[in-house]
């Protein structure tokens, strides 16, 4: 048998196959679909100190290989995360990871703090990158000094595994990732979605309430392939892959490009179990190539 554990700091996962933030809810809403004990680590969709009504509708459209969304991080708040979800799913089978978010620093290092009370939660995505809100995550995670600016107030109050989510729409992810770095991040994980902008040309008007949104799916693989080889070169900490990953095949390109472990989106809208699908035929491709772990492949471009 291939051994396809993988190590983020502390955080120990069965397998290096995670779902991204916003795609799998709480997997509370898999759970009759998907055998959760077989997914390395599920990352549940946004939460923020207060509570978020996120943005007007139409706030999601089809595109060529993929699809843009402003759904704008609504989430009922910290709090209510911590009275009613987290009971519903500490007992999980897999490690559960809260991805935080806020428009201050002061507003991330709150929540983090919240979010770190709870022992069932050994780590949290630290998201700077999110291009759906218009006061937060695309400021800070578009320059060194607001990357390192959040991550460092989070530092102080949070002392599980930090991993922080980069935005792909700057000019140097590598520069950002060493910022990163040097303020004590566990791990980066990249890329989150580029933004992008559809027009309904009979209406003459955007698709999205907001006009512009994020772009998923397979047609921004090839970018996040590019920019997982830049950030793996330019940090010693462990980088985590997502961007377009459908297949085994394409989780298995992520981390010969030096990702240690891989995050599955959009695919989950197309197939709820594209999680285990992919873990098994990463398994497969690894046995018949004659590897005994997973960590062999790991940065081998």
């Amino acid at each position: 048998m291939v051994d396809l554990s993988v190590k983020i700091n502390q955080l120990r996962l069965a397998n290096p196959v995670m779902t991204a933030s916003g795609t799998f809810g709480y997997g509370l809403e898999f759970q009759d679909l998907v055998p959760l004990e077989e997914i390395g680590a599920i990352i549940m969709k946004g939460t923020t100190l207060e509570p978020r009504e996120g943005n007007d509708y139409p706030r999601m459209a089809e595109t060529a290989s993929g699809m843009l969304n402003c759904v704008g991080l609504q989430n009922k708040g910290a709090d209510y995360f911590c009275q009613h979800i987290y009971p519903q799913i500490a007992h999980l089978p897999t490690p559960m990871i809260v991805n935080v978010s806020g428009h201050s620093p002061e507003s991330y290092a709150a929540c983090a703090a919240r979010i770190g009370t709870l022992e069932h939660i050994p780590a949290i995505e630290l998201n700077i990158s999110c291009p759906n809100v218009k006061d937060g995550g695309m400021a800070f995670g578009v320059t060194c000094e607001g990357a390192a600016s959040v991550v460092r107030a989070v530092r102080k109050v949070y002392h599980k595994t930090l991993i922080v989510k980069l935005s792909p729409n700057v000019t140097s992810i590598a520069d950002i990732a060493r910022s990163c770095e040097a303020e004590g991040a566990d791990a980066v994980s990249l890329i989150n979605t580029l933004m992008g902008m559809a027009i309904d040309i009979e209406r003459r008007q955007p698709k999205l309430s907001i006009r512009t949104g994020g772009l998923s799916g397979p047609a921004v693989k090839p970018i996040a392939v590019r920019m997982v080889w830049d950030v793996a070169h330019a940090v010693k900490i462990p980088v985590v892959g997502l961007g377009g990953i459908m297949t085994a095949e394409d989780a298995i390109e992520f981390m010969m490009a030096g990702a240690t472990a891989i995050e599955i989106g959009t695919a989950n809208f197309i197939d709820p179990a594209v999680t285990v699908k992919v873990k098994n035929g990463m398994a497969d491709w690894l046995e018949s190539h004659g590897c005994r772990s997973v960590t062999e492949i790991i940065g081998t471009v």
